[in-house]
């Protein structure tokens, strides 16, 4: 029983540690994954009802409006890949967790944000990691962030205007592409780039990371930075929050800088630098 809860109690990517390759191929091969088919509206256009029922932008009376918000943001500097978020997990107005985990390890040097739809995240990440593990045991070679990123791309698109709501990054570093990170979208969209914020923390976030990121930061400086950008956007987004989960993403894998609650974070930034000035310590 003791070794049955270790195997599962490990992250996904290593719960089949101790099998040979063929062994493992054979398994993912013969053990059905996620599904790419799914039930439809029996309309004539599906896509197009899905646009029309879902998408409050276009049509702002639409029967159902989905209600999201969090804030998640990557960087790329000279020791790697800094990789944050806030763990608060909202439906409407209501706080449904404050202990979410939006940090995805898709393998063991591969990790993804989730923002927008939990589910739609959590998903088709997992169903990421399937296919880079496959890529490595046929190819014997880890998968790019760039290859895996696109397999990310183009399954998406294929669900195009469908209701899925996802704004998701990859992060990894490899030799061949240093730190690589990319924005994927549910329209299908893929972006390289240096920094991204995602959710409706993300102005906030982006506030702070402009004003202090350059590539040359140390790693210390780096982890600091992620930590207070993450800070500013729980302070001032009502549908951030929680705690500060932190990641530093390198060539031989990466490393978790902890699951820190905000509050305590908040007061000793406020105390010993003096800002946040508008809100007051005093209790009278």
């Amino acid at each position: 029983m003791d070794t049955l809860v270790a195997k599962y109690s490990r992250p996904a990517y290593a719960q089949n540690e101790g099998l040979t390759e063929q062994d493992e191929l054979d398994i993912n091969e013969a053990v059905p994954g996620p599904s790419l088919k799914f039930a439809m509206p029996p309309v004539a256009q599906p896509s197009s009802w899905l646009r029309a029922a879902t998408d409050d932008r276009s049509n702002p009376q639409c029967p159902i409006k989905i209600a999201h918000g969090t804030t998640t943001l990557a960087f790329r500097f000279q020791g790697g890949i800094i990789v944050a978020t806030d763990s608060r997990a909202t439906a409407g107005n209501w706080i449904a967790s404050q202990t979410v985990k939006k940090v995805i390890e898709i393998n063991s040097q591969l990790l993804g944000t989730m923002a927008g739809g939990a589910a739609d995240c959590q998903y088709w990440l997992a169903w990421l990691g399937m296919q880079c593990r496959l890529h490595e045991l046929r190819h014997k070679q880890r998968i790019s962030v760039a290859a895996a990123s696109k397999i990310l791309a183009n399954l998406v698109y294929q669900y195009k205007g469908m209701g899925l709501s996802m704004g998701t990054m990859c992060a990894g570093v490899t030799k061949e592409e240093g730190p690589a990170l990319y924005y994927i979208d549910s329209d299908g969209t893929r972006l390289a780039g240096n920094l991204f914020c995602v959710g409706s923390g993300q102005t906030f976030a982006y506030g702070v990371l402009d004003a202090e990121y350059r590539y040359d930061l140390t790693e210390e400086e780096a982890l600091e930075l992620g930590s207070r950008s993450i800070l500013a956007a729980t302070h001032r987004d009502a549908y951030s929050g929680g705690f500060i989960n932190l990641y530093h993403v390198k060539e031989e894998g990466w490393v978790k800088h902890g699951f820190s609650d905000t509050n305590p974070i908040f007061w000793k930034t406020k105390l010993e630098k003096g800002e946040f000035t508008n809100v007051t310590s005093n209790l009278d």
